[in-house]
């Protein structure tokens, strides 16, 4: 432990984690996080004391960061669909109207309704 907090571990890579200890120790590491859990508080009471933050906590942060960001990207994304979903219910409605007052007409066999010619279908 001493190792690692002074920045001269010998057999690990240094960073402030109970798997680098547990290297460093020469000893598993469920031995630290399941039968000696004073040792693993003590260490981390030892690296906040430095005024450190534990890498494992680092790496919790930079996630949650990564998560929200993500998060706030999709929430984005959501409104933008529900705004084009607005849009195509809205044309579709129109297209109905224009369909049914069509319909009426053609029904109506007073009024004169034309067929447009054909056009050719766009490349693709």
């Amino acid at each position: 432990m001493d190792r690692i907090l002074s920045g001269t571990p010998e057999h690990s890579n240094g960073a402030l984690t109970i798997v680098a200890l547990a290297v460093e120790s020469g000893v598993p590491r469920n031995a630290l996080t399941q039968r000696h859990t004073d040792l693993k508080n003590e260490f981390y009471e030892k690296v906040r004391a430095r005024g450190a933050t534990p890498d494992s906590e680092q790496r919790l942060r930079k996630q949650v960061r990564r998560l929200k960001e993500l998060r706030a990207a999709d929430a984005e994304e959501i409104a933008q669909l529900k705004a084009d979903v607005e849009a195509l219910v809205g044309a579709l409605h129109q297209a109905m109207v224009e369909n049914g007052r069509l319909r009426h007409q053609l029904a109506d066999r007073s009024s004169v309704v034309r067929t447009l010619p054909a056009q050719a279908p766009f490349p693709q």
